[in-house]
């Protein structure tokens, strides 16, 4: 039995069969899809709609270090003991929460620069001709770059 998302998956593939186009408006995907019988999601509720636009807010919030002035995120989520996700302030948060957030969004690093990985070794195999892209994993340098490149205040002076 196939799930929901393969059955998309496939529904995208007919969009794509029957339309003729390679880059997908999603809408334009959703409204075939609606076309083809495909029954709509109910909405959530609203203090559903209302919870999810909270965690957007506080993954946005951003504070500046005092002694630094570098940003720093204010909101962390981390998972507890019984598996919901909770949101912390990080000059309020126990080092517990707190590590369980970084390891969570390094494994999110991780799993996106394997699946890159992936991604661009399948391009490479499949197109010999072209130039191949480089998948190089070592941020390093880049990250040390953009925390000591000039501010934009300082660029402007």
């Amino acid at each position: 039995m196939s799930t929901e998302n393969q059955r998309l998956q496939r529904m995208m593939r007919l969009y794509k069969e029957e339309t003729g186009e390679r880059e997908l408006d999603m809408h334009k995907v959703a409204s075939f899809c609606e076309s083809k019988g495909w029954p709509l999601p109910r909405p959530s509720s609203p203090l559903d709609l209302l919870a999810q636009k909270l965690s957007a807010a506080a993954r946005e919030e951003i504070r500046y270090d005092k002694s630094t002035k570098k940003p720093y995120r204010v909101h962390h989520p981390y998972t507890n003991d019984q598996q919901l996700t909770l949101w912390i302030d990080i000059d309020e948060a126990p080092r517990k929460p707190m590590v369980k957030s970084v390891n969570k969004r390094r494994e999110q690093m991780v799993s996106d620069g394997v699946q890159l990985t992936f991604d661009v070794q399948h391009w490479n195999r499949i197109n010999p001709k072209e130039e191949p892209i480089p998948a190089d994993m070592d941020l390093t340098d880049e990250v040390q770059w953009r925390i000591n490149a000039p501010d934009e205040e300082d660029e402007a002076a």
